[in-house]
């Protein structure tokens, strides 16, 4: 035989144990859905529930629902939802300290960066071919000596010489410096 809340919350009242475990056991999917609409955070609402549940227990005396409790857990519930709300909005943001903003990267402007693409592609299009490979192999493709080298079929000391010279030749390319005469005479 299914007991009513008001029978289950006097035999509560009256110290009969397990009394308000089925109580709340029957509303915990009402209180759950609610507290998850209200709050649209699963650990609040859970928090929420807890909360209700716990007030409810202690305040069962005060209960004067008739027949049914959902009204009064709900409004329980509601009070309690409306504290966290309220909560929420007067937690004053704090302030970020000025060298933990210094720390924080600047944005990313696309245009910017595609430009920067286009000039350094442009100054590797300069450089002899094999340096130019190995530049984009290893530096651009991101690929480590050993496998240019295997790649390009040479040494990995002619990989890292070529890779030197193409470095130093495409800061100069960047930087808009005319070519060496060292440049201009290496091996292409």
């Amino acid at each position: 035989m299914t007991r009513s809340d008001a029978e289950l919350l006097r035999a509560h009242l009256a110290g009969e144990p397990g009394a308000f475990t089925v109580l709340a056991n029957r509303y915990y999917p009402r209180l759950w859905s609610t507290a998850v609409h209200t709050l649209s955070n699963r650990e609040d609402a859970a928090d929420a529930v807890q909360d209700t549940l716990m007030r409810a227990h202690q305040a069962a005396a005060s209960c004067e629902s008739g027949d049914s409790i959902w009204p009064w857990l709900r409004q329980i519930l509601r009070n309690i939802c409306l504290d966290r709300h309220r909560r929420d909005r007067a937690r004053p943001a704090e302030a970020v300290p000025g060298e933990v903003l210094e720390q924080i990267p600047a944005p990313r402007n696309p245009i910017a960066d595609h430009e920067q693409r286009m000039d350094v592609f442009a100054a590797l299009e300069q450089l002899p071919s094999e340096q130019s490979r190995v530049i984009f192999l290893v530096e651009i493709a991101g690929y480590p000596v050993h496998e240019a080298a295997k790649l390009l079929g040479v040494a990995e000391g002619t990989v890292k010489s070529r890779g030197w010279r193409g470095r130093k030749r495409m800061a100069e390319l960047y930087r808009g410096e005319p070519p060496t005469l060292a440049a201009a005479t290496e091996e292409r």
